[in-house]
Parts: C-alpha cells; structure tokens; sequence
C-alpha cells in the first residue's frame, strides 16, 4: 500500500491529537482519585473529646481473675492534654495523641511506692492499655468501657 505524503502527515496529526487527550484524560482522572483520597483522609480524625466522663476499668491481674474495677475519671480534654484521675488518684502529665487514626494516651500516677506510667488506645468505644510500674516491678493490662 502506498500512502502520500500528506496522508502519512495527516495521520501523523491525529495520533498526536490522540495522545494529548488521552494524556490530559489520564491528568484529569488522577487528580480526582488523588483529591478523592486526600478528603476520605482527613474526614476520619478521631475524637479524643470522647475520652470525657467516667470509665470503669478491669484492673485483673490474670484473665482467668475475677474482675477489680476501679474509676477512670477524665474531667477535661483540650488540645493534645487532659486530666483527671485513675485508681483515685490525680493524674500528671496526661497526653493524647491522635495523629495515627485513633485516640491514644498516656498519663502517670504515683502513690508511695513510686510512679505508675499509663498508656492507652480509644478503639470501637472501649480503652485498652497498660500500666507499668517501677516501684513495684510489673506491667499489666487493662481495660476499661464507659459508664
């Protein structure tokens, strides 16, 4: 088959044409699903005013334990602190830190044996976390749901 000169041009013009578009198509449809992601991202932030109110927390050593359920009072939240007490006791330092898709805290507590340092994670309406002391060499879990 013999093509001309302006034939081989004319096709020539329309791949290029082609292309072009099916590039900015390509442009337009990334920008949307990278736009689409960006907001589903930063609609989930979770919220630590949740933390508010009264917890009851399972203090059991062992799982096979019977349940020793103390309060886990939170009285305010603001910005990345709170406060409030745990076991009846005032609580220092308490921080909150929502930056990887939940609620997370840690506080300390103390009485005469020494310091307590608490660490916790807000999931699905239940606290989970651990208790480590070092006056009284050990580290438990605990949980806890609101009242």
């Amino acid at each position: 088959m013999f093509v001309t000169q302006v034939q081989h041009t004319a096709l020539v013009f329309n791949l290029t044409r082609l292309l072009t578009m099916n590039r900015r198509l390509l442009v337009a449809t990334l920008t949307l699903c990278i736009s689409a992601c960006a907001t589903v991202t930063t609609s989930d932030s979770p919220n630590s005013q949740a933390l508010l109110g009264t917890w009851e927390v399972d203090l059991r050593p062992r799982p096979d334990a019977p349940a020793y359920i103390k309060n886990f009072v939170i009285t305010s939240v603001s910005g990345n602190k709170f406060q409030g007490t745990f076991y009846d006791t005032e609580i220092a330092e308490g921080r909150i830190n929502v930056d990887w898709g939940k609620v997370r805290i840690a506080f300390v507590t103390s009485d005469g044996s020494g310091p307590y340092n608490h660490s916790g994670v807000l999931s699905g309406g239940k606290l989970e976390g651990l208790t480590n002391s070092t006056g009284r060499n050990f580290l438990a879990y605990w949980s806890a749901s609101k009242k």
